[in-house]
């Protein structure tokens, strides 16, 4: 007796593979290169605009200084206006858990709860169901974007978007052959670049690691934080150093509604973890800016102290509705960092064993680890050599987290016998890097 343990209709991974051809018949390679821009888009400074509402308003014209910084820096910070651009074009209709922002800088090292470094897709603040093709071009048009910036020529720039789709294809096609537990457990970790065939990013992966098992809680505090005595108690503990204008003491109030918010967030995480968070005390908070997109929104810093001299540094930021949820025709979530955080939990291969939720004063916010043994390859400062490998481990990358959520079986078959779609969409990443560039000048002459 075969029946399914969830859901009512039992399909089978062939039938599904057939089912992924027939989409292939419906939407083929070709209408993937389709035109950069929609007619109805909003102008980049009109999206600027826009997208200030709910953040401080002090903070906009560092805002607007950051994304004028180059094309690459501006499309990192512009996830919404490339989503009304992908409005309404052809998708094959297979729905994936989107990162929502899978621009090629959104690809990071990290340590798993076991010290391991891993690299995987590391910002999910705009992640919501979606069309795998929108992932998929972002990645490749940020791949031209990076590579210009680097000072790569045009070819080359163009081959890394080519590889990237070509690794994505692949990855899914051989996730798609492997038992269920093993394409599912399959970590990002070193071993991924001989697999992708990035093996000329050995040693940038390898440098990337070293400095991301330095980059931890304890660098922060040494780094960002002052002893002082607390009187009071007799105690000696760490308060932060304030660095204007990125970071900022906070008033007393707001402390006392971070307080509240952390001990709220306690609650959203795992039963285990909970005792161990419970373990800490809270000793300072204060605001830091982060990113570029996220110039503006509330961002905390919380620093706790553990086991005698340990300290600990959580991130508390404000969680906004997601750039793509207009374009996607989606409800407003019920709590938006709950959303980042299951969003996360599906997608990553691993993830932040303090990652959580919480709201202050009324705002949503998503609560994890400041520093976790985080590193990054710069994709805007490789070589040419090396952007293609970076495409290509970037690619393989994107595959395997959408199939923690899409069937690898459906998707393999709609990229069966399939050697069109990586110029198809190359050809579009050139276009809309281009359409980029023009976006950026139009928004730095204002």
């Amino acid at each position: 007796m075969e029946r399914p343990l969830v859901g009512t209709e039992s399909v089978t991974p062939a039938e599904l593979y057939e089912q992924g051809k027939r989409l292939r018949e419906k939407t083929p390679a070709a209408v993937h290169d389709h035109e950069a821009a929609a007619n109805d888009r909003p102008s980049a400074t009109q999206y600027f605009e826009a997208t200030n509402a709910g953040r401080l308003p002090e903070l906009a014209e560092l805002r607007r200084e950051r994304m004028r910084a180059s094309p690459f820096t501006f499309f990192r910070g512009a996830a919404g206006l490339m989503g009304a651009d992908l409005a309404g074009t052809p998708s094959s209709g297979v729905t994936a858990q989107l990162c929502g922002d899978a621009h090629a800088a959104n690809f990071g090292l990290y340590g798993t709860p076991e010290g391991k470094i891993v690299m995987d897709i590391n910002d999910f603040d705009e992640t919501v169901p979606g069309p795998w093709e929108w992932d998929l071009k972002r990645l490749a048009a940020s791949l031209v974007l990076a590579g210009r910036e680097g000072g790569i020529r045009e070819p080359g720039c163009r081959e890394a978007a080519e590889d990237a789709v070509k690794s994505y294809r692949r990855t899914i096609r051989a996730l798609a052959e492997l038992p269920f537990l093993r394409s599912w457990n399959a970590l990002p970790d070193s071993s991924v670049l001989s697999k992708a065939r990035a093996d000329e990013l050995i040693d940038d992966f390898a440098d990337a690691a070293e400095k991301a098992r330095k980059n931890d809680s304890a660098k922060v505090s040494a780094r960002w934080t002052e002893r002082v005595d607390d009187h009071e108690t007799g105690l000696a503990r760490h308060r932060f150093v304030e660095d204007p204008p990125v970071l900022t003491h906070v008033d007393e109030r707001t402390a006392e509604a971070v307080a509240a918010g952390l001990v709220s967030y306690v609650d959203t995480l795992r039963e285990s973890r909970r005792t161990l968070i419970g373990r800490y005390r809270l000793a300072d908070v204060a605001f830091r800016v982060v990113g570029t997109g996220s110039v503006g929104l509330r961002s905390y810093v919380a620093l706790l102290h553990g086991n005698d001299d340990e300290d600990l540094v959580l991130q508390v930021k404000q969680a906004q509705r997601p750039a793509l949820a207009p374009y996607l025709d989606l409800p407003a979530a019920e709590h938006e960092g709950r959303r980042i955080v299951d969003g996360a939990r599906l997608v990553q291969a691993e993830t932040d064993i303090l990652l959580g939720w919480t709201t202050i004063d009324g705002v949503p916010f998503i609560v994890r680890q400041f520093r976790n043994l985080k590193g990054d390859i710069d994709p805007a400062e490789l070589e040419k050599d090396h952007l293609d490998d970076y495409g290509r481990l970037a690619g393989a990358l994107l595959a395997r987290a959408h199939t923690r959520s899409l069937h690898p079986k459906l998707l393999a078959g709609y990229f069966a016998d399939d050697s069109e779609l990586d110029e198809v969409m190359g050809a579009y990443a050139v276009r809309y890097a281009d359409r980029t560039e023009a976006d950026h000048a139009a928004f730095s002459r204002n």
